[in-house]
């Protein structure tokens, strides 16, 4: 189960903004004189490939320029076109909703309700595709299940030596097979079905062009992988991937239209809708699907559109999970809390902050050592036997987890049984509710967060879809859980301290609820690796139902996220979330939404001078010439210049349309070698050059060089430019681009581009 890595699978991860090309290569034409003459904007429609940018303004204006036509029609076909379009996009919103709420649901029943999850302890003797929970149904609590038989009750082996080999192998094998499997899948069909997902999404919706990650075959591998990835019993969780999963969808999905293909910002806002729907079906949190989308996925925060479409395809997914009801409790919240009272009491607020302070010290131990495993992974011989990184990281999982009652089982179980409080009519999960056995299940509980945080570090980033939602809650439900214990022991020891006065007088009535506890170190666990806030409240009070326990949820939440920024001020930086790590490890050409401090510093000392960069000398170069700059300088774009004064710019993309145009077949081979000019002003005849004025943008942005750093990051997070350049008097200066931009966000970070293969550079710094 080895092998090394095709080379397909990391071939287009590439971050640079060069490769773009016009779609149809008649975007001009030459006019009787023998110049070019560009065609109607309508025609110019750009095909972006993958590891470009997609050009903003360009798309807008094209968008600008369709709504134009199409309102100008005043004829019942013009009308009959808008509500066409109008029903295209929501019939996508909803087919998307439906499917991944259907998807979410049966990959829940895959894993957990039929074969998968248990299969590796024992069977059913009433059917082999029954778990234990659906084969012991019906019974009262602590009532014992006969119909339920582990492997060596059924081969009725009696030995306690033998019995516990036999189950242990068992248990380890099955694991191996079910990640090897989803291991082979990934390596042999669809590379990018490995991960999350939710890194490459947010580069996605900020313009970055990876239609590659978004393909049907990476959509059923994705999924048929998950299952087989969470039923290993890896340490990984199935929410995050299920936004890829959803954003595959709607991307299969608008395929079948023509006015989706062509137009990146109507894409890119269908895609946006769809991962709300994913996080909806992942957590059962419809509100918290949408919320998600605008704070993490920012890119159309602003667009209310989005958020409309988002809000729907988020209910419509809801709504098809709960018909499907894979659990059978006909309700979304996945861990149900049982609290005795909806009050809370003042002194709780140092145990919940204290878990907060823990929760971003673990969650920034986490990001960083998760950072140098994935490092040591590229650098090391892993990278060229992901197969067996993973059979071999499985089989470790296994083992160490078969050990430990709390590791055993899926951490979707153990976190349900975390949340739940001592109830005498249910059932005790493992001895927790025994106050004679206090501290050991404290020590099992420390020490089961300690090996999740160490398992959970490796396991993200191997040859699997993972999720990083779930096995962080885990954590953060086991460390919580045991304050909650320890802060109920004190509370029982000393009734009359005054710190709890504020508890009931009868010592019958609980004061500490340590399953709630369980809930705020979850919360805080998952604020201190995201680094969300208002998305991931939203999201545990829907997942959990306690909704009367909002407020502490935010005070952990918020001290987590404080408490891990600045622990990661000298290191990550504002890359202190784990998925801005991974955008940053990956070099993908993404803009944070932060306030950059410029420290005093102007445009001048992050700019491309002038002498660095790659220009067009006006009326100095031949169409020849012109082809070969193309071919051996692929950079987005370059400055067209007469000495130092700037006439303007021009894309790769155009000019490269244009010189194969005109060498194509219109012009004769003498005709080739005649110079070519984007102005008129400083030649005195047209007839000696060739006119491409046609190709230069007919829209700039130019500032002076002396503006602050901080004006230039804004204009390009504000208005998702792809370069500015800097003039003075009408003489060039110099040049930024986006990459440049993105390079000065992640100065800080060590690790910037580590995990990248496309290291090829803009003159004197990256590609713009």
């Amino acid at each position: 189960m080895s092998g090394h890595r095709p080379q397909q699978s990391w071939a287009s991860w590439r971050t640079d903004e060069s490769t773009n090309d016009i779609h149809d290569e008649e975007a001009f034409e030459l006019s009787e004189n023998g110049n070019l003459q560009g065609l109607s904007s309508q025609n110019h429609k750009l095909k972006y490939k993958d590891g470009s940018s997609i050009d903003w303004l360009h798309e807008e204006a094209l968008e600008r320029e369709r709504e134009h036509v199409k309102k100008s029609q005043k004829s019942i076909r013009g009308l009959l076109s808008i509500w066409a379009d109008s029903a295209r996009v929501w019939l996508v919103v909803v087919a998307t909703g439906i499917g991944i709420g259907v998807a979410g649901a049966w990959l829940d029943v895959l894993v957990k309700w039929y074969l998968l999850a248990d299969l590796r302890e024992g069977r059913c003797q009433e059917g082999f595709f029954y778990n234990q929970v659906s084969c012991c149904s019906g019974l009262d609590p602590g009532e014992f299940c006969t119909d339920w038989q582990t492997w060596s009750e059924y081969f009725k082996i009696r030995s306690l030596f033998l019995s516990s080999l036999l189950q242990s192998s068992i248990y380890v094998m099955l694991a191996v097979v079910f990640a090897g499997s989803a291991a082979l899948l990934v390596y042999t069909y669809a590379p990018y079905a490995f991960h999350t997902g939710i890194p490459e999404i947010k580069a996605i919706l900020g313009g970055y062009v990876f239609d590659a990650f978004l393909t049907p075959w990476t959509l059923l591998i994705k999924a048929l992988g998950l299952a087989l990835a969470v039923a290993s019993g890896l340490s990984l969780g199935k929410e995050g991937p299920l936004v890829h999963v959803a954003c595959c969808m709607a991307f299969m999905l608008s395929r079948f239209f023509k006015q989706f293909r062509y137009s990146e910002a109507q894409k890119r806002k269908l895609l946006a809708a769809s991962a709300a729907a994913g996080v909806s079906v992942a957590f059962g949190s419809p509100l918290g699907g949408v919320i998600f989308c605008l704070e993490e996925l920012d890119t159309f925060a602003l667009e209310s559109d989005v958020m409309w479409r988002g809000f729907v395809a988020s209910a419509i997914a809801a709504v098809s999970l709960q018909y499907v009801d894979p659990f059978g409790t006909s309700k979304l919240v996945l861990f149900q809390v049982t609290s005795g009272g909806d009050t809370w009491r003042a002194f709780e607020l140092i145990p919940w902050l204290t878990l907060g302070v823990i929760g971003g010290i673990l969650g920034s131990l986490l990001i960083k050592l998760n950072t140098e495993i994935a490092l040591y992974r590229r650098n090391s011989a892993l990278n060229d036997y992901p197969i067996l990184e993973v059979a071999a990281a499985s089989a470790i999982t296994a083992a160490i987890a078969y050990l430990v009652v709390f590791t055993r089982l899926q951490s979707s179980e153990l976190v349900a049984n975390l949340f739940q409080e001592c109830d005498p009519t249910r059932g005790d999960y493992h001895g927790l509710c025994n106050p004679t056995a206090m501290w050991e299940n404290v020590f099992l509980l420390l020490i089961s967060a300690g090996i999740k945080l160490v398992l959970t570090a490796w396991t993200f980033g191997m040859m699997v879809p993972a999720g990083i939602f779930l096995p962080t809650i885990a954590i953060g439900a086991c460390i919580g859980r045991a304050v909650g214990m320890l802060t109920q022991a004190v509370q029982t020891s000393f009734p009359k301290a005054w710190i709890f006065q504020a508890c009931p007088p009868d010592l019958t009535v609980r004061c500490v609820s340590p399953g709630f506890y369980s809930v705020i170190g979850a919360s805080a666990m998952l604020g201190g690796v995201t680094r969300m806030t208002v998305s991931l409240v939203v999201i545990l009070f829907e997942l959990t139902g306690a909704l009367s326990h909002v407020l502490p949820i935010m005070v952990s939440v918020t001290t987590a996220k404080a408490v891990g920024d600045a622990m990661g001020k000298d290191g990550i930086g504002i890359y202190s979330g784990i998925y801005s790590v991974w955008i940053a490890m990956r070099d993908y050409p993404w803009l944070p939404p932060v306030d950059y401090n410029d420290k005093g510093r102007t445009a001048a000392d992050a700019m491309r001078p002038y002498g660095t960069l790659v220009k067009i000398e006006d009326g100095q170069l031949t169409l020849k010439d012109l082809e070969t700059l193309t071919k051996t300088r692929d950079f987005r774009g370059y400055p067209v210049v007469k000495g130092r004064d700037l006439i303007g710019f021009v894309t790769r993309d155009k000019l490269t349309s244009a010189v194969v145009r005109a060498l194509d077949i219109h012009l004769s081979p003498e005709t080739s070698n005649k110079k070519c000019r984007f102005s008129s002003k400083h030649f005195s005849s047209s007839d000696e050059y060739l006119d491409l004025s046609r190709c230069l943008e007919n829209s700039i942005i130019s500032l002076r060089k002396e503006v602050p750093q901080a004006l230039v990051v804004r204009m390009f997070q504000k208005m998702n430019l792809r370069q500015i350049l800097f003039t003075n008097r009408g003489q060039l200066d110099g040049m930024m681009t986006k990459s440049d931009v993105v390079a000065l966000l992640t100065a800080h970070f060590s690790h910037t581009g580590a995990l990248s293969t496309q290291n090829d550079m803009h003159p004197g710094g990256r590609r713009g």
